[in-house]
């Protein structure tokens, strides 16, 4: 099962929030997962990000528009095991940051990818999203950065209420925290944060409890 929420925005810019539902699996533990896929882009172009759970449900949502690019947040097996059957249905690459190569060949071994690095720019519709690199939750982790329309895509880096799980393997807190306040709190306070996971915040709401969240750890 999945839910399709499609925003309309004024500056032109189509948003739409595929939750897709699966398994995350690391460790030696799964555990059972609800996942936000975005989809953003124009009406006749669209980028992908995260390929989670369901190829087909996220084909359907993207319909008839040409994906110029699958972005993978990170490695963890929920945010990308439909990224080779959906690249394959939408012609599209799969972008991943290399340093979290170890996860992807996890779950699909020597198959392919194309490496993303911080600054780098993804265009469509006459706009770019900036990659930017935020590891912590894992090496590879990467926030999608879109300044004239005052949002991020933050995978599993940033939600509502704190920073990405670390206490498993590839994750180290300390420095999720420092991706955090250097990379992602300095952006203007209405900046909209859109996670992998659960609901919106902005800079502004999670700005003020970084110092609660270094207290108690998580």
């Amino acid at each position: 099962m999945s839910e399709l929420k499609v925003a309309a925005r004024s500056d032109g810019l189509r948003l739409e929030k595929l939750i897709t539902k699966g398994l995350f699996s690391l460790d030696g533990g799964s555990w059972e997962v609800d996942n936000n896929v975005w989809l953003v882009g124009t009406d006749e172009e669209v980028i992908i990000v995260d390929a989670a759970h369901d190829a087909g449900q996220i084909c359907n949502a993207v319909g008839d528009r040409d994906v110029i690019a699958i972005i993978c947040t990170h490695g963890h097996n929920d945010h990308i095991n439909a990224a080779d059957e959906l690249c394959r249905e939408v012609c599209a690459p799969v972008l991943l940051h290399p340093a979290d190569d170890m996860l992807w060949r996890s779950e699909f071994g020597d198959q392919r990818y194309m490496p993303i690095l911080d600054g780098q720019r993804v265009g469509f519709g006459g706009t770019e999203l900036q990659v930017v690199h935020t590891p912590g939750h894992s090496p590879g982790s990467v926030c999608l950065y879109l300044p004239e329309s005052n949002l991020m895509f933050s995978g599993d880096t940033l939600f509502a209420g704190g920073p990405g799980a670390t206490e498993r393997s590839y994750s180290d807190f300390p420095t999720i925290i420092d991706s955090i306040r250097d990379r992602i709190l300095g952006l203007p306070a209405g900046t909209r944060i859109h996670p992998g996971h659960g609901a919106s915040t902005t800079v502004s709401e999670e700005g003020m409890c970084v110092d609660d969240w270094i207290a108690r750890g998580h």
